[in-house]
């Protein structure tokens, strides 16, 4: 492909990243094609940490369980726990094992405390979540965690006669936490509790718990009730939607699967919009998870489609929604070999510098009438970007090739 592209291609840096957008947005959402490469979430550290220093981002926001990430959260802002503590216990997917997902985590703590140690104001303390639902490919948490603790917040601070129900009813219809995380649920619809009774009654009180905060939302916030607030909106949201998931777990229908992505997306989107309404924060995930196009993927043969937390995201925000997805040339140790030069990732790959950054509808208007041919990828575990998605984008991070482990 003939295209020369160079003088639209850009180094990779907070200043360039910014100069293809109309305006600072509320949420950049950084994307990669794949997971479990420190190159990739080295590269998200150092975009990460020049936001901080030149655009006054302060959180961000990973894939990641959002309970579990509450505990990193309370480290970088406070320093409660340890560092070891908080990367075994406060990441799922196993990606607190990541050295560049550790290094960000001390980092953070180290910025949040000045020089003098008094600690910086919290308004510019830096901040972490994970916007991911406690879920995993082999299974869903059970909500006990969420739904107990939305009924404790509420009952510290309300008449008992106003809760739907006692801390009581919640265990005895909860039951035993492995009766919701049977990986077999994923695969036998039958294993899963979801559509039982209890599960029934369960998802009721989760709402009438969650409409019960929402009525106490005039009630006055202060600064210091602020987090505590925030996080019984989050064990509300975590509440209904593992309920809502494990409803589908239990489903026997050919729409299962696409239900329980789309259910997990829209999980992650309203994490994703509690997190705006800090101020601006940089997110990051799979391009899968962020882009503004419809989201697919085949799961035991079966083509499934569904909106992803970017598009639903965006849909909400709009122009304070951004999207840059990142491209790869090589991924040589997973056997991804130089891309075809009549490819997207073969037409950047041809471009001199190792990473660089190119804005998605500048590229479009350089390649005219010429559409790259879809990369096909010999690793299941990269997914080459779609350049008939290319206008969806507002920009391509493009790494040349993944150091090999």
């Amino acid at each position: 492909m003939a295209t020369d592209i160079k003088d639209i291609a850009h180094a990779v840096g907070a200043t360039a990243v910014m100069g293809l957008l109309p305006a600072r947005p509320r949420m950049l959402a950084l994307g990669e094609p794949t997971h479990g490469e420190d190159a990739l979430l080295d590269l998200r550290n150092e975009l990460f940490r020049q936001l901080v220093e030149q655009e006054g981002y302060r959180t961000i926001a990973i894939e990641s369980d959002c309970l579990t990430g509450l505990a990193v959260d309370d480290y970088v802002t406070a320093g409660t726990g340890t560092l070891d503590e908080v990367m075994e216990r406060g990441f799922s997917h196993g990606w607190g094992a990541s050295a560049a997902n550790r290094e960000l985590v001390r980092w953070m703590r180290t910025y949040n405390v000045r020089a003098d140690n008094d600690g910086r104001p919290a308004s510019e303390r830096l901040r972490f979540a994970g916007f991911d639902g406690p879920l995993e490919i082999t299974h869903a948490a059970s909500p006990r965690q969420a739904l107990t603790a939305l009924h404790g917040h509420l009952a510290a601070r309300v008449d008992a006669d106003l809760l739907p129900c006692t801390a009581e009813t919640l265990d005895r219809l909860l039951g035993t936490d492995d009766r919701w995380t049977d990986p077999a649920a994923m695969t036998d619809p039958s294993r899963s509790v979801g559509q039982s009774a209890e599960a029934g009654q369960l998802r009721l009180l989760a709402d009438d718990l969650v409409a019960l905060l929402d009525a106490l939302t005039p009630h006055p916030i202060t600064a210091a009730s602020r987090d505590d607030w925030d996080r019984a909106r989050l064990y509300g949201r975590t509440a209904t939607g593992l309920l809502r998931y494990h409803r589908w777990m239990a489903d026997t229908s050919p729409a299962r699967m696409t239900r329980l992505v789309g259910v997990r997306d829209q999980m992650m989107a309203h994490n994703l919009l509690a997190v705006a309404e800090r101020g601006p924060a940089l997110v990051h995930a799979h391009n899968a998870h962020l882009q503004r196009a419809k989201s697919s993927m085949r799961m035991g043969g079966t083509p499934v489609e569904w909106w992803s937390a970017g598009a639903l995201v965006s849909a909400r925000l709009g122009e304070e929604y951004a999207f840059v997805a990142t491209a790869l040339g090589t991924i040589r140790h997973q056997g991804v070999d130089t891309p075809p030069p009549d490819t997207l990732e073969g037409l950047l790959y041809a471009l001199p510098e190792d990473r660089c950054v190119i804005g998605a509808p500048r590229l479009a208007t350089a390649l005219g009438g010429t559409r790259p041919v879809p990369r096909v990828s010999p690793w299941f575990g990269y997914a080459p970007l779609d350049p008939a998605h290319l206008a969806d984008s507002d920009g391509i991070v493009f790494v040349k090739d993944v150091p090999q482990r």
